[in-house]
């Protein structure tokens, strides 16, 4: 096993109640664990396309990212960031883990299934920078709407008409 991967494995293991068992469930049989939030980290987990999209403008920040992690049954991707008691991250189709909430986890140098990293951890600790998450998810909600165009839905019949024929009355399109 790789120096990283060993780390990545070490720090997940950490924030389990019993790390022996934990690491045998990573190399074990389906390669995932259950772990707790809200000691080395809190979770934001985002839709799927608005996730690959901020992780995305995430990446281009030069400072090195924290663990993103895709569930594929779910459609969502999680970020990893700081503990915080007071974390409140408000809209549609977003939630949030701190602690009381727990989170099921691959291991590090898992490539498949269901849950699987976008970006493992390195077993530093780094985690994301909310601020910088808070500004890559208001980026991808921009370029989301700039690739939506003028398309809009018809308030009554849920309809895909052009923006520029919906009536503020939402009937004529």
């Amino acid at each position: 096993m790789h120096s990283v991967t060993r780390k990545a494995m070490e720090w997940l293991a950490a924030a389990a109640t019993d790390p022996r068992a934990c690491k045998r469930q990573l190399h074990g049989g389906t390669g995932v664990a259950v772990l707790a939030c809200g000691r080395f980290w809190d979770v934001l987990s985002v839709p799927e396309e608005l996730g690959m999209s901020a992780l995305d403008a995430l990446l281009r920040i030069p400072k090195p990212p924290g663990p993103a992690l895709a569930d594929t049954a779910a459609r969502r991707v999680a970020f990893f960031l700081p503990p915080d008691s007071d974390g409140r991250w408000i809209g549609s189709g977003i939630r949030y883990a701190g602690r009381g909430s727990w989170i099921a986890v691959p291991a590090p140098h898992r490539a498949e299934g269901r849950l699987r990293w976008l970006v493992p951890p390195d077993g530093t600790g780094a985690l994301f920078v909310p601020a910088a998450v808070e500004l890559g998810v208001q980026v991808a909600l921009g370029n989301m709407a700039a690739q939506a165009g003028t398309r809009r839905r018809c308030p009554t019949c849920a309809t895909s008409i052009p923006g520029s024929t919906l009536r503020n009355n939402g009937r004529t399109h």
